[in-house]
């Protein structure tokens, strides 16, 4: 990378290198994510969006994309179902989030979410929007209700997004959270922490720990969107980041991300 990388940022080695659209996650090893993320170059995940995906012959799948963001709030599971038509279900990995806070909700909402979803298993279920900083207590309920799901392939990961430097310090060392998903770009916009240093350090610890780091808010929102290669390749650049997503708008701007994306890859 030649992004005059600071003194912090030292310690988290730029991966130069190559890298295709659909790389995706590798499915070799399933259940649980670890050998599905570990082993992957840093990858773009499609949030799924029905003005950007509003037919099948349009979808993530048709541009190489097959790891679909959703959550809950975002009311898409709708069109996670129409993208799945004709496509091997083994061959897409389906995020979603809940916004539940107790275990009787979170059991109704994971047969919901199947049905919605047209799936009988979901890949990664997080908790969403985490940022107390007692949120593994506040949660243990939903929580043990995901891990039981686990246990019955219900789903196949769980872990968290996250919303507070506090709660992100808490997700790196709680076993539980497999997975977590929070605010990362070169600027600070719209992170935990205006201190990028602070943040990446967290996200080195979670590695460190043996879990699968996923970054959002790569663009700040929008606000970064006149420096997006810049920003790119900052992401890219982290060994400490397995994957991310970025909100596209419409195809237009999909299709400038995906130009975009493997060029920064290699800068």
């Amino acid at each position: 990378m030649t992004l005059g990388r600071p003194e912090w940022l030292r310690g988290a080695t730029a991966r130069k290198r190559a890298m295709s659209w659909n790389s995706g996650l590798r499915r070799s090893g399933w259940p649980g994510w670890r050998s599905a993320w570990a082993p992957t170059p840093v990858t773009y995940s499609a949030n799924w969006d029905s003005r950007v995906w509003p037919t099948t012959s349009t979808s993530p799948s048709t541009r190489g994309s097959f790891f679909w963001d959703s959550a809950d709030a975002y009311k898409t599971h709708p069109h996670i179902k129409q993208g799945l038509k004709g496509l091997p279900r083994e061959k897409v990995t389906i995020l979603t989030k809940t916004d539940v806070h107790t275990a009787e909700a979170m059991k109704a909402d994971l047969d919901r979410y199947r049905q919605e979803l047209g799936t009988d298993y979901i890949d990664i279920v997080l908790l969403h929007g985490m940022r107390s900083p007692n949120w593994t207590t506040e949660m243990k309920g939903v929580m043990d209700v995901l891990s039981e799901a686990k246990e019955k392939k219900i789903i196949r990961s769980h872990g968290a997004s996250i919303h507070s430097l506090d709660a992100m310090k808490l997700a790196a060392k709680t076993p539980w959270c497999e997975i977590h998903l929070q605010g990362i770009n070169h600027a600070g916009i719209r992170m935990d922490s205006t201190n990028v240093a602070e943040v990446v350090a967290v996200f080195q610890e979670s590695k460190k720990n043996g879990k699968g780091v996923m970054g959002m808010k790569v663009l700040g929102e929008g606000r970064l969107r006149d420096q997006i290669d810049k920003t790119l390749g900052f992401v890219l650049g982290l060994d400490c980041l397995d994957c991310f997503t970025i909100g596209a708008a419409n195809r237009n701007e999909l299709s400038d991300l995906i130009k975009r994306v493997p060029a920064a890859s290699v800068a």
